[in-house]
């Protein structure tokens, strides 16, 4: 198994944490994991590999994490990455993980054009590019968002 490669963004979030720069860009303090195909198969499960190196959705109620209610941190299963706090997550009945925001600068966003009918966010890991689900805009208020998340691309960690 090769080491796997990391952006120069490492050398700017340890530069900046050096200089004490708090109030540095978090978009810009981004690490990017890159893996091989067969790095990303050894690493994962069949199911989590699917979802986040295929973008594929994980069936409704799939994941017990939707019903999860306790305090803590949703992590990403591909780097371990934070993207999801308890705080933001709240039950939207749909059968998946739902929140209403990310972790400031832990996900990324594009559009979804694979159904030609219905255009969606996607949302993916701002680590390692893992597709997490996708963003809609039935959410609660103020944000109005529904970031609706595969369970199976989180690993909780209880506060």
């Amino acid at each position: 198994m090769s080491t796997p490669t990391f952006s120069r963004r490492i050398l700017l979030s340890t530069s900046a944490a050096a200089l004490g720069l708090a109030a540095f860009p978090q978009h810009l303090l981004a690490q990017t994991l890159v893996l091989s195909e067969d790095e990303w198969r050894a690493r994962l499960t069949p199911n989590q590999f699917s979802i986040l190196r295929e973008g594929m959705t994980e069936p409704e109620e799939f994941s017990p994490l939707h019903l999860e209610s306790r305090a803590g941190l949703y992590h990403c299963v591909g780097c371990d990455t934070a993207i999801y706090s308890s705080q933001d997550k709240y039950a939207s009945g749909t059968g998946w993980p739902a929140f209403t925001k990310s972790i400031p600068g832990a996900i990324t966003t594009a559009d979804d054009t694979s159904n030609p009918f219905f255009v969606q966010r996607a949302v993916s890991c701002a680590t390692c590019g893992g597709h997490q689900g996708h963003i809609f805009d039935d959410g609660p208020e103020p944000l109005g968002d529904r970031h609706c998340i595969n369970g199976t691309t989180l690993d909780f960690r209880p506060a």
